[in-house]
């Protein structure tokens, strides 16, 4: 019986494109955000976890340390861009850049953190199960039921 790939092995994207792609959703996402509410809220903070997740899924295996330091790396760049532009976005109107990219981070560490680890993780889950070749959870045999790993009746045994 054959099996289709799982979610973990389906990976291909090169780290390049996964990169642009993670970068267009945060730039899009905070564009879109502060345009309805005039500042950075709960929509970029959402989109920004799930850019994180989807760039841990669509990586092919050799460019996982490229996507694995990704999440960060895309949240400084999108508050850097709204310092430049809007710091009021982030922070208050009158601060710096730097100050306003410090006041960023540290409003949207949690969604920083939560994409971060989630990213990490599927990371880690997709290496696992691409090295040892086989899924986590494993089927379980009932009482009366052969194991799946057992041989099939009247097979002759492997041992003398």
């Amino acid at each position: 019986m054959s099996q289709g790939r799982t979610l973990w092995e389906q990976g291909h994207e090169p780290g390049r494109g996964v990169v642009a792609l993670a970068l267009a959703l945060g730039l899009s996402a905070a564009v879109l955000d502060v345009w309805l509410g005039g500042d950075l809220g709960w929509l970029f903070d959402l989109a920004f976890v799930a850019a994180s997740i989807a760039a841990a899924l669509l990586v092919r295996v050799s460019d996982f340390f490229t996507v694995g330091v990704l999440p960060p790396l895309v949240m400084v760049t999108v508050f850097v861009l709204l310092a430049a532009t809007t710091p009021g976005a982030i922070a208050h109107p009158q601060d710096g850049a730097v100050q306003a990219v410090v006041s960023g981070l540290s409003h949207h560490s949690l969604a920083l953190l939560v994409g971060y680890a989630l990213c990490l993780g599927c990371l880690a889950i997709r290496h696992r199960v691409l090295v040892q070749g086989r899924p986590l959870i494993t089927p379980r045999s009932a009482p009366g039921r052969p194991r799946p790993d057992a041989a099939p009746p009247g097979s002759p045994p492997t041992s003398r």
